[in-house]
């Protein structure tokens, strides 16, 4: 039974990490850093902010992946996708798109995941090791 809740573990890690790392790879490639500032900009906040959007979009989701600091890296995602619904998606939370899912789907999935993977843990199948399994 260990190993099925392992994998379990291994498969919501890797589809919220690979999934969310390809979103933050394309928004790199539309606009890099100055992109994202501009979006920023637009809601009166600062443009230093978009290395937080970097983290949360790109480094955070390779932690997962790999299996290395799990937990907090899934907070800073969840983190990031709330910030991220209130900046950019606010007025959609209580709306339904035209094919009749919820209009923020996909964010509400990132962060849905990612709190699971922070309760769950990363399971067995990782990089980074307890110190006390040697």
């Amino acid at each position: 039974m260990r190993n099925s809740e392992d994998i379990g573990k291994l498969i919501l890690r890797l589809s919220v990490g690979v999934l969310l790392l390809l979103h933050g790879i394309a928004k790199m490639k539309s606009g890099g850093l100055a992109g994202i500032e501009g979006m920023l900009g637009k809601a009166n906040l600062p443009g230093f902010m978009a290395w937080g959007v970097y983290v949360g979009e790109a480094v955070a989701p390779i932690l997962l992946i790999l299996g290395i600091l799990v937990r907090p890296a899934a907070l800073v995602i969840v983190f990031n996708m709330i910030v991220a619904v209130g900046l950019a998606h606010s007025g959609d939370i209580l709306k339904l798109s035209k094919s009749g899912a919820w209009a923020i789907e996909l964010p509400a999935l990132f962060t849905l995941g990612a709190l699971a993977v922070f309760f769950l843990g990363a399971g067995r199948f990782r990089v980074q090791r307890k110190a006390s399994e040697g």
